[in-house]
């Protein structure tokens, strides 16, 4: 006669289809509103510091915002991680929305000590947290978060949707168009051994580390060298098209018409390089993150 008392796989399943996951992710993952109003993700600001004002982004700074300040003068600009506090604030909001349990995807803690305020915060959660590092940055993050909600919708428990987000991280690449590359190199994340004569650098990062993958002559050689790199990233891929202003818009809106309807391709979104991430690439950035979906 079968144990009553005895917890069975089959129980733990019935357990996470009856347990609700809530979503959150830090602002340094570009997460566009379609995406956050598709999933209900909650996202904690990461702090902007320009000419020693501190902002919250998204929330009293926007991209256009940012942006704007480099038209007058090239200001001095920062980051810093949010506070414990926002990130509990966020668990607790979760919580009293009917969250049983919840997945935290942040940007990689060798870029920023994001998750440790996270980690803080989660202490004094109302219900269980699972903290994701997902070792990369940008809208990076978001694709680990992006896979990881597909899998929730499908029915994955806490641990199976975080060990997804951090698989995902691993299948992610990136290419874009940094115009404002003294920023960047300001910061120490570029090494470009080339001749600016020889045209504009395509590049791909990888970490901290950022490599040149082609030079265009124009725009519309960039947008070829862009979509190239992504559609030959793999097959079923889910696509997110950046732009940080109108500037770019341009060549983002060329990169995501090359894309559509290509065979590679399963989705494409939308999103604004932000400020957090502006800070180290300044105005004129265009390019995209891609990854196989499962």
């Amino acid at each position: 006669m079968p144990n009553p008392n005895r917890w069975t796989d089959l129980d733990a399943e019935r357990v996470h289809s009856t347990m609700t996951i809530g979503l959150v992710t830090d602002s340094n993952a570009q997460l566009p509103p379609e995406l956050i109003d598709r999933y209900g993700v909650e996202v904690v600001p990461i702090t902007i510091v320009i000419d020693g004002e501190e902002h919250a982004e998204g929330v009293d700074l926007s991209a256009d915002d940012f942006y704007a300040r480099f038209e007058r003068a090239t200001p001095d600009v920062s980051t810093s991680q949010p506070n414990p506090g926002q990130f509990a604030a966020a668990y607790q909001r979760l919580a009293a929305g009917g969250a049983d349990e919840i997945l935290s995807v942040h940007v990689a803690s060798s870029l920023s000590g994001t998750l440790n305020s996270a980690r803080l915060g989660s202490a004094s959660s109302p219900v269980p947290v699972r903290l994701v590092d997902s070792g990369t940055g940008s809208f990076g993050v978001s694709c680990c978060l992006w896979e990881a909600a597909e899998s929730v919708r499908r029915g994955a428990g806490l641990g199976e949707a975080a060990e997804i987000a951090e698989s995902t991280a691993t299948t992610v690449g990136n290419v874009f168009v940094v115009q404002a590359l003294d920023l960047a190199r300001k910061g120490g994340r570029v090494d470009l051994a080339t001749d600016e004569s020889e045209g504009v650098p395509v590049v791909t990062a990888k970490g901290a580390d950022i490599s040149v993958v082609g030079m265009a002559a124009d725009l519309d050689e960039a947008v070829t060298i862009m979509s190239d790199f992504a559609t030959g990233w793999g097959e079923d891929l889910r696509v997110a098209v950046g732009v940080a202003d109108a500037q770019a818009a341009i060549m983002s809106e060329a990169m995501a018409d090359r894309l559509e309807g290509h065979a590679s391709v399963r989705e494409i979104v939308h999103y604004r390089v932000g400020p957090s991430v502006g800070v180290h690439t300044g105005p004129g950035t265009a390019g995209g993150f891609f990854y196989p979906a499962r």
